[in-house]
């Protein structure tokens, strides 16, 4: 088994493997202050009450951006599973160029965004991923990591205008009954739900514009199902994208095995 791990800033997405085949997944917390011992005790509950043991993982792929946490996993790794784990990171092998100006900038989980959107629905293509930031990614028809955008992400923006004003306070994101709120906790939500509505459509569209014409378009992240059923412009809800992404990369940097002589 693969065990794929993309650790965010707010939340980390597990998944299990057997080829290609997804067996078993999870969303956890992300902690930056547990140690690998209390992340060994988290993953084997989760792991057990599937009827699966550390031992059945053969090995580990990870996309982090939480630089602390890099060690931490690491030792998880080593100690517990008895492999070192591939990091998506500079140097490995993608299967996809990366024309940014500066390829060490791209984030891990976009990088593994990209790769799983090109494989599964070809391109030109555009990942928004709705997670901490909300970003977007951009494949060309040649399969190339070409850039994108990155955006206040749902959450943060919400907490934001809730920490940063005396009378506001933290509303759940559902659809209102109109646009024009008659309460305070009704125009919050019209604000926050039509207005990130509106900016990623306004982003698709332009980039769809610069791309020289359609592109399809992915929804992923843990704040996607709140925002696309209002969107128009998404062709695909991929909620799994990056750890098939992981997976993807992970077969690209397996050695070759040996034929017996």
């Amino acid at each position: 088994m693969l065990l794929a791990l993309d650790v965010s800033n707010t939340q980390t997405k597990i998944g299990l493997y057997r080829g290609a085949e997804l067996l078993h997944h999870w969303r956890i917390a992300t902690d930056r202050e547990k140690t690998a011992d209390e992340y060994a005790v988290l993953l084997r509950a989760l792991f057990g009450a599937e009827g699966v043991t550390f031992s059945d993982v053969d090995a580990m792929a990870v996309s982090l951006v939480v630089p602390p946490l890099i060690d931490t996993i690491d030792r998880f790794a080593k100690t517990y599973l008895h492999t070192t784990p591939l990091m998506v990171s500079p140097g490995i092998r993608t299967g996809m160029r990366i024309l940014y100006e500066n390829p060490k900038e791209v984030g891990a989980d976009r990088i593994c965004d990209a790769v799983a959107a090109y494989a599964r629905y070809g391109g030109p293509a555009i990942v928004v991923a709705f997670s901490t930031a909300t970003t977007f990614s951009v494949v060309t028809a040649e399969g190339e990591f070409l850039g994108g955008a990155i955006a206040p992400g749902v959450g943060i923006s919400m907490d934001a205008l809730a920490e940063q004003t005396a009378q506001l306070h933290r509303v759940e994101l559902v659809k209102p009954k109109t646009a024009i709120g008659r309460s305070t906790v009704a125009a919050m939500q019209a604000g926050f739900l039509y207005g990130f509505v509106g900016q990623v459509e306004e982003i698709v569209r332009r980039i769809r514009q610069e791309l020289g014409g359609r592109a399809v378009a992915i929804a992923t992240g843990g704040w996607a199902e709140h925002i696309i059923g209002e969107c128009r412009c998404f062709d695909h809800h991929d909620p799994l994208l990056t750890l098939e992404g992981l997976r993807l990369i992970y077969d690209r940097n397996r050695q070759p095995v040996q034929e017996s002589r």
